[in-house]
């Protein structure tokens, strides 16, 4: 067991989750993964909770599965079934995936603070997130490229999705390291900041998403998410029919900006 592989803590409206497993560079076995996907459900049924940031401790986010946990199941007899039984219901919201938490679909947003390497499936959690904020010394790479080892954490779905088919290919086929300059300028980073800074600023941004009004913003960001594969008449439907009900709080918003708040860009 490892009782402080994944920790847990309450920042106002912020929850901070926090990976650490500093003899594999905080990769993921499957306790971890467990206790990751539970931390995250956990958030998502806080109603005390607004948007959570993933962080890994000591200089790392995440270095993907964790090969060595890998390499002693092989050694065991039904060793592969500790990933292969994680077969899932697409419908199932609150499905277990290999590294834990992302084949969740959360009701609330989550900012991934990312600090040195975020590789392989750490990189796919990564990717699992709202927003990514990076250090300036951090990176990304399907680095199992080199072992033969499957993205099956999201990371050819959403890879593309986020970047284009053109830099995901790039990536997914090379595994080649992509740094936070270059993450930034193909939109896979959202933020760049100095070297130690990803914690507090990714806390920075979570809070100031945690000020606005919540059934709204989750709306749009569910809508968002949602459009995909749609046809445009049904996706438009669709966001109409999630939007409608907050209509009120649309005019009491234009009553408040009426009355002079928040004019000019100011929250």
């Amino acid at each position: 067991m490892q009782p402080d592989s994944v920790r847990i803590e309450q920042q106002g409206a912020v929850t901070i989750v926090t990976l650490d497993r500093a003899d594999v560079r905080n990769a993921v076995d499957a306790d971890t993964a467990r206790r990751l996907h539970a931390a995250f459900v956990a958030f998502d049924e806080d109603p005390e909770a607004r948007v959570a940031v993933f962080h890994g401790a000591n200089g790392h986010f995440c270095a993907g599965w964790d090969l060595q946990f890998g390499a002693r199941m092989a050694q065991q007899p039904g060793g592969a079934g500790v990933l292969a039984d994680l077969d899932f219901d697409a419908a199932d919201a609150r499905a277990l995936a290999p590294m834990g938490p992302s084949r969740l679909l959360l009701d609330k947003p989550v900012i991934a603070a990312v600090s040195g390497a975020a590789v392989a499936g750490g990189m796919e959690l990564a990717l699992w997130c709202d927003l990514r904020v990076l250090e300036e010394d951090a990176y990304f790479g399907v680095y199992c490229r080199r072992f033969g080892v499957p993205l099956i954490d999201g990371g050819t779905v959403r890879l593309p999705r986020l970047i284009g088919m053109g830099h995901a290919m790039d990536l997914i086929l090379t595994g080649r390291k992509v740094e936070a300059a270059e993450a930034l300028q193909m939109g896979l980073a959202n933020r760049v900041v100095p070297r130690g800074q990803a914690r507090d600023a990714a806390i920075a941004l979570a809070e100031q998403l945690a000020r606005f009004p919540q059934e709204t913003m989750r709306a749009d960001r569910r809508n968002a998410y949602e459009q995909w594969g749609k046809p445009l008449p049904e996706a438009l439907h669709a966001e109409w029919q999630r939007s409608k009900p907050r209509i009120p709080d649309a005019l009491e918003g234009a009553a408040r900006f009426a009355q002079g708040e928040g004019r000019h860009g100011k929250f």
